[in-house]
């Protein structure tokens, strides 16, 4: 059982309130961003095959080929880039594991040294290193997470990540097909509803973020009405030049 000042230690390494759990679980990120690509990236399509003179059969075929092709490669590079995070992390891991195997002291004096940066006293932080050190995993948990900032027991899942990107791009995309799909052949009505589900998502995110909502609402406006603009022009250029 860790002593008093074994414990106070851990509380200066770690901070108040730490519970070594993900609140997220590795998904809200990915959900986050998938939602709002999905959103604007069929929404400028809708605009650009619009803009252009497409039929509405063509432009519902664009929309589902772009949810396909976007959710799938959302998915795909979510886990690429969640397994390639963690895959460095585990080898930061290992070759803190072997530092502390082969050059024990010197990883406990640096250990004390942490404890000292954060305010515990010379002779507290020198007797907790020792009882840390004494603990091969715990010393190994302690200098990882003061050393990388991370916690190796709470990295992100890649499929959980690729899931939850896959299915929030796929749920922002269909938005903007919603008109289409009912057999409503408006340009407007589809771009005037991905424009409120911006407005509403990018308040959501911002109040997470405690953050007000209308700053978070208007900035994904203003960002998903210049994609939709650009798209919409360049549709329109196209249609003026070929037809």
């Amino acid at each position: 059982m860790a002593t008093d000042k074994q414990a106070q230690a851990d509380a200066q390494v770690h901070g108040p309130g730490h519970h070594h759990r993900d609140v997220s679980g590795g998904w809200l990120r990915p959900a986050v961003f998938g939602a709002m690509d999905g959103l604007v990236t069929n929404a400028s399509l809708i605009a650009g095959v619009g803009g252009g003179g497409g039929s509405s059969h063509t432009i519902v075929l664009t929309g589902l080929a772009g949810l396909a092709a976007g959710a799938c490669s959302m998915a795909a590079g979510e886990y690429v880039s969640v397994s390639s995070q963690n895959e460095l992390v585990q080898a930061e891991v290992n070759k803190e594991r072997l530092e502390l195997e082969n050059n024990a002291a010197f990883e406990q004096a640096e250990l004390a040294g942490m404890l000292r940066a954060r305010g515990v006293s010379a002779a507290t932080a020198r007797q907790a290193a020792a009882e840390i050190s004494a603990q091969p995993e715990k010393a190994l948990a302690v200098h990882v997470v003061e050393e990388l900032g991370v916690d190796p027991g709470e990295l992100p899942s890649p499929l959980v990540a690729a899931g939850a990107s896959m299915g929030s791009f796929a749920v922002g995309a269909l938005i903007p097909l919603i008109p289409y799909l009912a057999g409503l052949d408006v340009l407007g009505v589809a771009l005037g509803l991905a424009a409120v589900a911006a407005v509403v998502g990018g308040g959501l995110v911002a109040r997470l973020t405690d953050r007000p909502f209308w700053r978070g609402a208007l900035r994904q406006l203003i960002l998903g009405a210049f994609a939709v603009g650009v798209t919409y022009l360049i549709g329109r250029l196209v249609h003026q030049v070929t037809g």
